[in-house]
């Protein structure tokens, strides 16, 4: 008979423990995955993949080594060398190999960068994801969202876990996945929209970190199928500009963050972090006015931004505010869904905002209607059925705050904070209209 007690004994050093300092000159054991091999002549160069990083190993000529991406553990006397990645090398003695390939990679992860055509790339993606720029990208989008939960945490939120298959759409329109819920009629969620407002009721302030769903029937370089949404919604504010005050707060505390302890990964990426000691807020009608007249492009569509008035504004903002943040308030009612507040003063306009970072909408928010008749009268006003909505509605029947809230699209702040020009370089494994693998 045997037992867990839930004591882990920890098989061998971490780069953490090695760049600390407290194991120069002495036999330590490491383990990882051979990334390089290098002969030197008189000399061999192993470099060690571990999951927080490399490690340069000194091999002697007579050692056998295994061919790379095979796993291995290594015992040898850790020393200081200014030369070697992160400061430190280890002298090989011991060479234990836990597991060889069985062919030939096909494709070669170890380079600095690998010249191969998205398509490529992503059909490869569970071996291309070992190279180490690949890998940074998502350790970055690791310290987005870690950023994410400690700042609600701190700010009072709760976590929720919202479903996913659902009886209605929350956004509304046509992109949605609809499926067969034992003979009965369910979607994809579209967004935990419903859900996070009902939790106001509950803890005041709620988050969620979960999978949105979007039959999107276009294959552009912003648009995916299935994204990580990053939502919050928050009770009792006294506008919808507490929304924002609490997106810039993130955004600030995710950038410390990644400035502190993921230097390694901007590194490899060559990311230089944006300033944002404050993001400017312009309304819709005048911001598109304004990036009119600058770049000389005519308004067509007076109810929504077009992505190259997006990139028109990003730009407008950099040079006349020196921000790569712009919020742009006040958006039509028109293309704003049911549960969007009406601007008291002209309900044409929604009390709501889009965050533009470089150029390209990453969040969409604003204040939710609280008021039940509020909401059932804009719900007939859309010829909407509001006996669809009869448990979403309770919430308001039976009290709400004021309140409100946003949806952040991780892999695309990813996107424009790493320089990628294709979403799906942010997302692990994309979904979109021709890829359901791997």
């Amino acid at each position: 008979m045997e037992f867990t007690t839930g004591s882990i004994q920890q098989k061998g050093l971490e780069l953490a423990d090695i760049t600390a300092g407290a194991y120069v000159n002495q036999t330590v054991t490491v383990h990882g995955a051979v990334h390089i091999v290098r002969d030197m002549g008189g000399v061999t160069f192993l470099t060690l993949r571990k999951r927080d990083g490399v490690l340069q190993c000194v091999c002697a000529p007579e050692t056998q080594l295994p061919p790379e991406e095979s796993t291995v553990v290594i015992t040898g006397v850790l020393r200081e060398e200014g030369r070697a990645p992160g400061g430190y090398e280890l002298a090989a003695e011991r060479v234990e190999v836990l597991s060889s390939p069985a062919e030939a990679m096909p494709v070669p992860v170890s380079k600095w960068k690998l010249k191969l055509n998205l398509d490529t790339e992503l059909a490869l993606r569970p071996v291309v994801l070992r190279n180490l720029q690949k890998r940074s990208v998502f350790k970055i989008q690791e310290g987005l969202v870690r950023a994410f939960r400690d700042t609600l945490e701190q700010a009072g939120f709760t976590e929720i876990h919202t479903p996913k298959i659902v009886h209605a759409g929350a956004e509304g329109g046509s992109n949605i996945f609809r499926l067969d819920y034992f003979g009965k009629k369910a979607f994809l969620g579209q967004s935990p929209q419903t859900y996070k407002q009902t939790m106001v009721g509950v803890f005041e302030r709620v988050y969620e970190v979960a999978p949105v769903f979007r039959a999107e029937k276009h294959s552009t370089t912003r648009h995916l199928n299935e994204y990580t949404s990053l939502d919050f919604e928050m009770g009792y504010i006294g506008s919808f500009y507490d929304v924002m005050e609490m997106e810039t707060s993130f955004l600030q505390n995710a950038f410390a963050l990644l400035e502190r302890e993921y230097a390694a990964d901007l590194k490899r990426l060559s990311v230089t972090l944006p300033k944002l000691e404050r993001i400017p807020c312009v309304r819709f009608d005048e911001i598109k006015r304004l990036a009119s007249e600058r770049y000389n492009r005519p308004i067509r569509d007076p109810y929504d931004l077009e992505p190259e008035e997006e990139s028109n504004i990003g730009r407008y903002a950099k040079e006349e505010w020196d921000s790569d943040f712009v919020f742009v308030t006040h958006y039509p009612s028109k293309k704003r869904p049911f549960y969007a507040m009406d601007d008291p003063e002209d309900s044409k306009y929604t009390l709501s905002f889009d965050l533009l970072y470089k150029g390209m909408e990453v969040t969409t928010g604003g204040q939710r209607i609280h008021d039940y008749h509020q909401q059932v009268a804009k719900m007939l006003s859309r010829e909407m059925h509001p006996e669809e909505f009869e448990s979403y509605l309770m919430i308001h029947k039976h009290g709400m705050p004021p309140h409100g809230g946003l949806g952040l699209g991780l892999e695309r702040l990813t996107m424009k904070l790493c320089g990628l020009d294709n979403v799906r370089y942010a997302c692990l494994f994309p979904r979109d209209l021709s890829r359901l693998e791997p």
